[in-house]
Order: C-alpha cells, then sequence, then structure tokens
C-alpha cells in the first residue's frame, strides 16, 4: 500500500499527517498544522490553506488522501465557510492526482480507538500507541493521523474481500 495523507478540515486549523505502509506494517512519516492567519479575510484564509497543502503534498508525494467528514453545526454561517475549508481540502489532493476517499469521524474514532465517540484525548493517545516515533501531536495533526490509520484499515479490509481472502 502507498503513503497516505489523511486531512482534517478546519477553519482555524487544518490538520494533517502522512503515513506509510510497508508490507504489514505503518510507518509514521510527519505531521503538521495548517493554520491561516484570522487577521486576513476569508478569501486570503482559503488561499493561504491550498498553498500550504499544496506545499505539503509536493514535499511528501503521498498517493493517496484520506479526508474526515465535518459535522454539520447549528450556527449555518459557520457550516457553510467550513464546508469552502473542506472544499480545499478535498481539491488540493485531487488536483495532483490523489485518489480522495472520506470518512465519518464515528467511523475514524471506531477504527482507531474502538468507539465511536472517543474524546480527542483517547484519539491522540492511540495515535501515538500505533505509530512509533510519533509523540506531542496536536489535536489537528492527530485528528489526521487517525484519518490516514482508519484508511490503511479499510482499504486493507476490502482488498482481501476483492481477492477472497
Amino acid at each position: 500500500m502507498p503513503t497516505i495523507i489523511g486531512l482534517d478540515p478546519g477553519l482555524r486549523h487544518t490538520g494533517w499527517g502522512i503515513v506509510k505502509v510497508t508490507g504489514n506494517a505503518l510507518k509514521y512519516v510527519a505531521h503538521g498544522v495548517i493554520s491561516p492567519s484570522t487577521k486576513l479575510d476569508f478569501a486570503n484564509r482559503l488561499r493561504d490553506l491550498h498553498q500550504e497543502l499544496q506545499a505539503v503534498i509536493s514535499h511528501y508525494q503521498p498517493e493517496e488522501a484520506a479526508v474526515e467528514e465535518t459535522f454539520v453545526n447549528m450556527n449555518a454561517n459557520s457550516t457553510l465557510k467550513l464546508g469552502m475549508a473542506r472544499g480545499v481540502v478535498l481539491l488540493v489532493p485531487a488536483q495532483h492526482g490523489l485518489k480522495v476517499a472520506e470518512y465519518a469521524t464515528n467511523s475514524v474514532k471506531k477504527t482507531v480507538v474502538g468507539v465511536g465517540h472517543a474524546t480527542k484525548e483517547q484519539v491522540a493517545l492511540m495515535v501515538e500507541r500505533l505509530l512509533y516515533g510519533c509523540k506531542g501531536v496536536k489535536e489537528d495533526a492527530a485528528d489526521a493521523l487517525a484519518v490516514a490509520i482508519c484508511h490503511v484499515h479499510t482499504a486493507s479490509i476490502e482488498k482481501r474481500w476483492k481477492n477472497g481472502i
């Protein structure tokens, strides 16, 4: 299986995490958080998100992307803006020719922690335990790495089903 970039879209912070599968082993590669300046207007924050995510993908050269689905919030304006940021996060990997998969938050948590309603702290702890060398990960990056881990497990199961194993 290839190198995967996991992405956790956000208005203020977009987490990203890269994992690589070698044989049956899952290896931690890198992680980070893209935080465009809140002093910029919204259009320029989206531009910065686009540019920084382009740079991450160009540098690490993942073959696939996994994006966490966002929840609908009571504030329609916030939901709309989050949808725009999510659009950028879906667009950039597609521009690089990556296959993009999407996963519901509860599915990611269930895959990584074993519980669909796990806390952010539980997700971060499990990510650090599953990925050797990954320490002190901030929430958004931990969520992104969790999405990448979920993608690897889901793709592995789908491959087994296809092969009749």
